[in-house]
């Protein structure tokens, strides 16, 4: 039977999944400001849940809290963002090879179904749909080669979600025409069980995404390079 108590952790649950999805889904933007007084009436509940809510997202680190100025959705740097990529490649690219070894057959059809009927079409709907099967397929990679250890620094770290808040349309870094053929490496490399090219698929899908922001922040840092001033056109003071 069910308690009150039961049916206040379900709710607490319930709207904590449903705020991180939007901030996944960049329906709340980062650097936002969050209203807990609209989002608990888009969401229909009393302030409770948000505010229990928000607190765990903070633990999780997708916002902040400003003192006296309320919660704001967390705004990850490129740089931020490069050492995530380079820890998944390293941790993936571990639990592909495991995964080659510890798979079950069940499992295997499972995997063989990720993007089934996806294409690497950028319209919004598409961008949405390939975007949730990513996260999903990366957080089934983890439980079929990981272990408690490696799961909880992902978790702890909330490293696999923090990915999801790229540039790119639906939170990737890079658009499905890029990275669908990569995925589709990585699920045939496990499901003929060959280890050495199921970390190798892992790796290089990964690497890929923190090169391609490596390289952003390199063309970024040129160009407020050259938005600088000469030094022989300041004067002494540096103005």
């Amino acid at each position: 039977m069910k308690t009150l108590g039961d049916e206040h952790e379900n709710l607490d649950h319930k709207v904590h999944r449903q705020v991180k999805t939007m901030i996944l889904e960049q329906r709340l933007k980062p650097g936002a400001k969050i209203f807990q007084e609209k989002l608990a009436f888009d969401l229909g509940v009393s302030r409770t849940p948000i505010v229990n809510a928000l607190k765990k997202l903070e633990q999780e680190r997708l916002i902040m809290a400003i003192p006296r100025r309320g919660f704001y959705v967390r705004q990850f740097s490129k740089q931020e963002m490069i050492r995530i990529f380079e820890l998944r490649e390293v941790l993936e690219g571990l639990a592909a090879r495991r995964a080659t070894h510890r798979i079950t057959p069940d499992k295997v059809r499972q995997l063989s179904g990720f993007f089934k009927g996806l294409t690497p079409s950028e319209d919004n709907r598409n961008i949405q749909r390939y975007a949730e099967e990513d996260r999903r397929f990366h957080n089934f990679l983890i439980e079929v080669g990981g272990d408690d250890l490696m799961a909880g620094i992902l978790e702890a770290y909330s490293i696999i979600t923090y990915s999801y808040l790229g540039e790119f349309r639906g939170g990737l870094v890079r658009p499905p025409r890029e990275t669908l053929p990569e995925h589709r490496a990585i699920i045939k490399a496990i499901g003929n069980r060959n280890p050495d090219l199921a970390e190798k698929a892992a790796r290089i899908h990964l690497r890929r995404s923190w090169e391609k922001l490596v390289k952003e922040t390199a063309k970024e840092n040129r160009s407020q390079g050259e938005q600088e001033p000469p030094a022989s056109r300041r004067g002494k003071d540096g103005k």
